[in-house]
């Protein structure tokens, strides 16, 4: 019988059960859908879309301790262990890095899971009339199905712009249909990954209808995502085209006076595009940063001093993502992005996964490599009039103006995924401070302070179970 990883994730991506925010579907007694039988009314497809976007809830991906809310930041430079801790993800912080560690490899798994229950969607779509509805549950199920392969490809590929030979270097299986036995290989470059990736969220951005909902794809989020994947590309053009569209629809990087609140789940002012998370289901962010034991914040990871140092007092960001307290006598800056939002249990919060910000950012690296430095500045004051008290406008030209967008980046995005791959796409090492974990810098650093550009440890290994299942797939150089 033919099989490969994506055999195993997609039953369990496909078995519809009670833990789904939407409604549960037909199934056989063995808990397999009945595909064939189930996609024939529009109420039918909705759902499936719908159960799409649960698919990113999944351990591994955005909840549970090995959660991507916090392992692009362990490998990079913006946390440091805290030895009171269980040293949780402690292979990804020292970079032992190998192909049967869960906490790096799980997004390969969980990725094809999500793209699995788009194609399922995707592959019965011509039951549906011709028409509108049609149409955007084909947009969004595309869009559902880009995310998916950009977070997979991104983590266990090449970057296009990380060097001269990573366009053409070897990519992933774009799955592109819905078959639990389907035999992959990895037979794009990266490159024509990318292609693949942009085709479908045009297709996604050309035709989707459904508006102001965060919890789904809309045009804005679509055109912010593309902003996101050229950059990714190195193509700078199509970066300010596709983010200017975005910021055309949705202006807002959050108000200075709402932007507390958008970390409590009481605004999504400035979000394109968040996972949805409830009580109700019991999908949480986990324990991943932190938990809290007699009253007190006890973390797995704190933030590395040389970055808190770098968060002034009159930074919104600062008491937004972040919290001094003690822990058994010793203190620390401790995240506070995922623990708790207004009306939900403890952990329940969503994830913002795109955010207008990102995209501001992504548009002002943009110019900057185009030459418009006008343009750069503009758009870099207009974020920083909104995260600090009393801003006077900055006048930064050349290296200057490139390090201020750089800092901005790191700590608009900071804890939310972006820095291991800002550090990647620009080719750039990793160079962890020597400051220890405690609140002032104080006690031991970390024992592993930097990964090179030249390390094969930026590419993840494929898992080593979806290889045992299906030798076809190809492992990454090193492992």
């Amino acid at each position: 019988m033919k099989r490969h990883i994506v055999k195993i994730v997609l039953f369990a991506a496909l078995a519809f059960t009670a833990s789904s925010c939407t409604d549960d579907l037909s199934v056989l007694p063995n808990d397999r859908l009945v595909v064939d039988n189930y996609y024939t009314t529009e109420s039918d497809f909705r759902k499936g879309v719908d159960y799409a976007y649960d698919a990113f809830k999944a351990a591994g991906y955005y909840s549970g301790d090995n959660a991507q809310t916090i392992i692009p930041d362990i490998l990079s430079d913006n946390l440091i262990q805290n030895p009171q801790g269980r040293r949780s993800n402690n292979s990804a912080f020292i970079f032992d890095i190998a192909a049967n560690v869960g906490d790096v490899t799980s997004v390969y798994g969980a990725g094809y899971a999500v793209a699995a229950r788009a194609n399922a969607v995707l592959d019965k779509i011509t039951n549906l009339s011709p028409g509108a509805f049609r149409t955007n549950i084909e947009a969004e199920a595309r869009g559902i199905r880009a995310i998916a392969h950009f977070d997979i490809v991104r983590r266990y590929c090449k970057i296009p712009t990380q060097s001269a030979d990573a366009p053409g270097s070897l990519g992933i299986a774009y799955v592109e249909k819905f078959d639990p036995f389907l035999v992959t290989s990895r037979d794009l470059n990266v490159s024509q990954v990318y292609d693949k990736i942009i085709a479908d969220l045009l297709f996604a951005e050309q035709n989707i209808t459904q508006t102001a909902n965060v919890g789904k794809l809309t045009k804005a989020a679509v055109q912010g995502m593309l902003s996101r994947v050229y950059l990714y590309k190195g193509d700078y053009d199509n970066v300010i085209l596709w983010g200017q569209k975005s910021l055309a629809s949705s202006p807002s990087v959050g108000t200075i006076a709402n932007f507390k609140n958008i970390w409590a789940d009481s605004s999504s002012d400035g979000v394109l595009f968040k996972v949805l998370n409830s009580g109700i289901e019991n999908v949480k962010t986990g324990s991943s940063y932190n938990q809290t034991v007699g009253g007190q914040i006890k973390s797995e990871y704190v933030v590395d001093y040389d970055l808190y140092t770098k968060f002034i007092a009159t930074d919104i960001r600062k008491s937004s993502y972040i919290v001094t307290s003690p822990f058994t006598g010793k203190t620390y800056n401790n995240v506070i992005k995922y623990k708790q939002a207004t009306g939900k249990p403890i952990e329940a919060v969503d994830i913002k996964y795109l955010r207008t910000a990102e995209v501001l950012l992504n548009v002002a690296e943009a110019m900057f490599k185009k030459g418009n430095e006008v343009g750069a500045l503009g758009l870099l004051n207009t974020l920083r009039a909104q995260r600090y008290t009393g801003f006077v406008s900055g006048t930064e030209t050349g290296t200057n103006l490139w390090n201020a967008i750089m800092l901005e980046r790191r700590l608009e995005l900071a804890f939310e995924t972006d820095r291991f791959f800002t550090l990647k796409r620009l080719g750039l090492p990793i160079q962890r401070s020597s400051f220890g974990p405690e609140s002032n810098g104080t006690g031991n650093p970390a024992t592993v302070l930097t990964l090179p550009v030249s390390s094969h440890k930026w590419q993840l290994p494929i898992p080593q179970g979806a290889i045992d299942i299906n030798p076809q797939i190809q492992q990454n150089p090193g492992y």
